[in-house]
């Protein structure tokens, strides 16, 4: 039986309209439905939809999808170079060709330019568009991406705030003598007087009107564009909300000015200042609204622009500047001082010192010579080199940290199904909430009853527009996760930021985690009568034939002191003992004090020295020359300078601290003691990390565990959270939930510090966006008037409700001002 594999593919699509908690959801719901989606995240803050699909992605149908819920896909546009087209019939072809891909929205190909420029919804990998003109008998060159492509997206906002600011004053300019003669009458009684003589009462009406009409059909319109469409559907949204309660205010109005006749006796009142100053508020709203999100999205915006724009490329023996997206793999780069690195590669040749201080967050450039790494987007200095491209476009590690904080912002914490919950049913329920309160009104409310009735339902639809429920989550997620990349910390998907905050335990891997990840010498105590240097020599010269690392630290001890290798005449390793050799003409024997006793060695050390030694996780080895004992070597792996004070910082947050490690558990533990590591599981197998962190566990405690190697890749995987050193492994990040970019430990105490600060603000939020709907929905309803006389007037309600919006977004950017538990590991060393 046949089978077909299973396919886990997501696309991201950006979709336009969206304006509340109650838009999320239906988007949500009318992509899910489709067959072969497994499933669908919208965000309202990023406004977008990923996608994740069982089956071949059908971007069409999602498309389709969208538009039949009431929204649309945003539509990218990109260009092609393309080669081999001679006639009409080319032209053709290619444009079928394009045209059949699923999410191409249109395509115009010219002859003469040989170009093929392609509107397609975004979400679709443009390699679709490349393989289909290929197949069609033609070779595509992309031509526009990258920066121009969100120089393009860029220009699509400023020119939507640019409409909102235009709209805005347009509807505040017209509302304002509204808003002043009419309310200004009833609060000054000269101002009242001067009126009614000035001006009959039907003269200011048909002001008011021809005012009010321009407001709620020209800045207005927007509303009904969205609003009543969603209506039809019996899909109502927060546009339906402003549309029914601003039409409500003005067509009663409107009946008050030319038929007052049709209404009950005492009613014939006009709200032309409700109706246009809801509009003028939402509108304010909408207006602060977009300014705040602008400013949510600057961590990508920044990491973006450290994408360099060109490159010099050899091509035909020369160097030539081409734009960023034609340099490919193998291609030969020139960088010359003060440029951007265009792409990841290694040195051929040259020399320079390279800042890499937005990898590691080391401010001091690192040397660059030939086989060195280079990384895109770091900044070269004063020299100057050559390298070969070894990664470009989406597999550059700056692309895949702008990918991985993409993901993060645009996806969904676990805090988000209840808002999904609640917005499912609340726009319907404000609705009938708004109905029941105009028949209550209009059954048992004062005279004029049908005027009551109007205002209070008015303010009803309008104070309960979801906007700041579905804002919520989404902006902190943003903030907090473009902060979190500004510190050096990438969360690779939504729920490691919420989990972290409840991590009670962080289990640390020793090797390359705590520690460099390299035994280097660390003490040499030379006996009487034998010089230093001279021991060191003779020792990295026998050493130099041993590939272990112990060896390798020795020999590379010598060389950084510029001190001779000589020549080894014979050499035999004793396993489990030690070494023996001839070199220069002496013999030397190195190894560990049983060898030092099996070859007649006399070795008299003070004990206080090797229980120095071993309480600082040294591993002592002797040397023999000639018999004699020459000197006790001391080997470790050294702790990271930036260590204790991470340690420290977790210990602040109020988290025990455990360390894993294969190391005997006396070395473990002197570790653990110098560090003030809370609990040691040691001598454990790479195997056992797993059954560690499940001991760990114990309790119903939740566990981080922090790694860099492949083997730590089963421990990332098993734990709550799994944290990657970015310098370790590709498995090792690839299974974890979030990663460091420098390669200590100082970043945990900030992920963890930043991921209680987000939740916490995500907590303020939903708090105030749903106890603003919960305490005010009432009073607009007028439960209160009973009791004191209060009733809230639609003007205040659209106010208040455009407020709640920007207090949401406010909120969130206060995130921006998260200060890192440490900032600078260097400043808590003491002098």
């Amino acid at each position: 039986m046949n089978m077909r594999p299973e396919i886990d593919a997501r696309h991201r699509f950006r979709i336009e309209g969206m304006t509340c908690a109650s838009c999320v959801k239906r988007v949500e719901t009318a992509i899910a439905k489709l067959d072969g989606v497994k499933s669908a995240s919208v965000n309202l803050a990023t406004e977008t939809a990923e996608v994740r699909f069982g089956a071949r992605p059908d971007a069409q149908a999602v498309i389709k999808a969208v538009n039949d819920a009431g929204y649309e896909i945003a539509a990218d546009v990109a260009e092609f170079g393309i080669e081999g087209m001679t006639c009409a019939s080319c032209v053709r072809r290619v444009e079928l060709a394009i045209a059949a891909v699923p999410g191409v929205l249109g395509a115009s190909v010219n002859l003469a330019t040989e170009t093929a420029v392609v509107q397609y919804a975004s979400g679709l990998a443009l390699t679709e568009v490349e393989a289909a003109i290929r197949q069609s008998g033609y070779e595509p060159t992309r031509k526009k991406g990258g920066a121009e492509e969100t120089d393009r997206r860029k220009a699509a906002k400023e020119a939507e705030y640019r409409a909102l600011i235009r709209d805005f004053s347009l509807a505040a300019t017209l509302t304002l003598p509204i808003f002043v003669l009419e309310m200004g009458s009833h609060m000054i009684p000269a101002l009242h007087m001067w009126l009614m003589h000035a001006v009959s009462t039907q003269t200011l009406y048909l002001i008011f009107f021809a005012l009010a009409s321009v407001v709620q059909f020209g800045p207005g319109l927007r509303f009904y564009r969205k609003g009543v469409p969603a209506l039809l559907r019996l899909a109502p949204d927060m546009n339906s909300l402003v549309v029914l309660g601003s039409t409500a205010a003005w067509a009663y109005s409107v009946v008050a000015t030319f038929t007052p006749g049709i209404l009950p006796d005492g009613t014939a009142n006009v709200y032309y200042e409700a109706s246009a100053v809801i509009v003028t508020l939402i509108l304010l709203g909408r207006l602060l609204e977009a300014r705040a999100k602008g400013r949510t999205g600057e961590a990508i915006k920044r990491l973006m622009g450290l994408q360099a724009k060109s490159a010099r490329v050899e091509r035909n023996g020369e160097f030539v500047e081409v734009p960023l997206e034609q340099v490919a793999t193998g291609d030969i780069i020139q960088v010359r001082p003060g440029d951007k690195i265009p792409v990841d590669g290694r040195v051929t040749s040259g020399f320079s010192y390279v800042d890499e201080a937005m990898i590691s967050g080391e401010p001091v450039p690192v040397k660059k010579v030939a086989g060195d790494e280079v990384i895109g987007g770091t900044i070269n200095k004063t020299g100057s080199f050559v390298y070969q491209a070894t990664k470009v476009g989406a597999d550059t590690l700056l692309a895949q940290i702008i990918q991985m904080v993409e993901t993060a912002q645009g996806s969904k914490l676990p805090i988000q199904a209840i808002v999904d919950q609640v917005t499912a049913w609340f726009v319907p329920a404000v609705m009938l909430a708004a109905a029941l309160t105009f028949l209550v009104w209009l059954s048992f409310g004062p005279d004029p009853a049908l005027a009551f009735a109007l205002v209070n339902a008015v303010a009803v639809l309008i104070i309960a527009c979801p906007c700041a429920m579905g804002l919520a989550t989404p902006t902190s997620i943003m903030v907090g996760t473009g902060r979190a990349a500004e510190l050096g910390v990438l969360f690779r998907n939504g729920d490691a930021l919420q989990s972290l905050k409840s991590t009670d335990v962080v289990a640390l891997d020793k090797t390359g985690t705590l520690t460099l990840g390299r035994p280097t010498l660390t003490d040499l105590i030379v006996s009487d009568g034998f010089d230093r240097d001279e021991v060191l020599s003779l020792v990295a010269s026998a050493e130099a034939m041993s590939e272990h690392p112990v060896a390798e630290a020795i020999v590379a001890a010598a060389k950084a002191q510029a001190l001779a290798i000589h020549p080894v005449e014979a050499f035999e390793a004793v396993p489990g003992f030690g070494i023996k050799a001839e070199v220069a003409g002496k013999t030397l024997h190195v190894g560990a004090d049983r060898y030092m006793r099996q070859v007649g060695v006399t070795y008299a050390v003070q004990p206080q020295v090797t229980e120095d030694l071993a309480m600082e996780a040294k591993t002592p080895l002797y040397a023999a020359i000639d018999g004699k004992l020459a000197a006790i070597i001391a080997v470790a792996d050294p702790v990271k300078p930036s260590t204790p004070a991470a340690i420290d910082a977790l210990h602040a947050l109020g988290l025990k601290v455990a360390m894993i490690t294969g190391d005997n558990r006396r070395t473990a533990e002197a570790i653990a003691a110098r560090l003030g590591i809370d609990q040691v599981v040691a001598e454990v197998l790479p195997e056992g990390k797993v059954e560690a962190v499940k001991r760990l566990r114990a309790g119903g405690r939740k566990v981080a565990f922090v790694g860099d190697g492949i083997n730590d890749a089963p421990a990332l995987a098993e734990a709550d959270v799994g944290i990657a050193i970015g310098t370790g492994t590709d498995v090792a990040i690839e299974s974890a939930d979030v990663v460091l970019m420098a390669g200590d430990l100082t970043g945990v105490a900030n992920a963890i510090g930043l991921s209680k600060a987000t939740i916490t603000n995500i907590r303020q939020n939903l708090f105030w966006a749903f106890a603003y709907n919960a305490a005010l929905i009432p009073v607009a309803a007028g439960v209160l008037y009973p009791f004191s006389g209060t009733l809230l007037s639609p003007v205040l309600a659209a106010g208040a409700m455009a407020m709640s919006s920007v207090f949401v977004l406010g909120n969130a950017l206060r995130l921006k001002r998260f200060t890192a538990p440490i900032k600078d590991w260097s400043k808590t060393k003491p002098a």
